[in-house]
């Protein structure tokens, strides 16, 4: 079975598969390495594994039978991800599946081999990891979940339900390259809608306490949280404090707002793993 054949055939029902490749599945156990950006116990990365497990069963694929997955749960711990990523670059399976950039850039360094499948990773091409959408080269494919001009929605969003809004304070993490694009977008956007912007880089949940408590002093602020595996797995914190000084917050998954959070706007990624995460290459 080709390498090409084996990840169309991950990435979703909406890809068919030749029937070579399907004679073929039974020629031997497969395996697939799955690095999440998300603790073990969180029910959203839970949610992401279901639908994952749902797209592989539609295409004829079932753990045990004749495919074996290795999961790996990093949660936003940089160390963690990395001793993971090279474990999982170890057991030489035959595709890997990286649900972040915090998970891709790990997984890039450790292989150039290995075709590497991501999930969720924002502007891909601006944000370093691919060349193009069309021809992305080397062993790096995926789906991109938006772009970074979302951003300017989020700040509309902001000002719809908060007119007096004026300061908002943009949560992200300075060391991923798509929070970094996303930024620029936001900077740009804002000075259109007559906003100014404090920028919070994040690396824990101190980091997240001590920003938002930072802005209990000031009126007319606003709060954007930027996709990132720190912001996600500490969304309970970051909703909390947002209530807590009454800070008009926009997020970028439901998620955020199923803990409490004010309001959301972008993909459901779960939604998309198991029948859109079109696969953009041959390898």
């Amino acid at each position: 079975m080709k390498r090409r054949e084996f990840i169309v055939g991950i990435g979703g029902s909406a890809i068919a598969w030749p029937i070579a490749a399907r004679a073929q599945q039974s020629e031997r156990m497969r395996r697939i390495g799955v690095l999440m950006g998300f603790a073990e116990s969180d029910p959203e990365g839970q949610r992401y594994i279901k639908a994952f497990l749902q797209g592989l069963q539609d295409l004829g694929w079932a753990p045990g039978r004749n495919v074996q997955i290795e999961y790996r749960w990093g949660g936003s711990d940089p160390g963690r991800i990395q001793t993971y990523a090279t474990e999982l670059v170890g057991l030489k399976p035959d595709v890997i599946l990286g649900q972040s950039a915090l998970t891709l850039v790990p997984l890039q360094q450790a292989t150039h081999t290995i075709p590497i499948v991501f999930m969720q990773v924002i502007d891909p091409v601006e944000s370093g990891f691919v060349a193009s959408m069309a021809r992305p080269t080397g062993n790096l494919t995926g789906f991109a979940p938006f772009e970074a001009s979302v951003t300017t929605k989020w700040l509309e969003m902001l000002k719809e339900i908060s007119p007096s809004v004026i300061q908002v304070a943009v949560i992200l993490n300075p060391d991923q390259a798509p929070n970094v694009v996303m930024l620029r977008a936001i900077e740009a956007a804002a000075v259109s809608l007559g906003m100014r912007l404090t920028v919070a880089g994040v690396h824990d949940a101190a980091d997240i306490e001590r920003a938002i408590n930072a802005r209990m002093r000031e009126s007319n602020d606003g709060l954007i949280v930027l996709p990132n595996p720190i912001a996600n797995n500490h969304r309970e914190l970051i909703v909390t404090l947002a209530a807590k000084h009454r800070l008009p917050a926009v997020y970028p998954f439901r998620y955020f707002v199923a803990v409490g959070g004010l309001m959301s706007y972008g993909a459901d990624i779960a939604a998309n793993i198991g029948r859109r995460l079109h696969i953009l290459i041959a390898f």
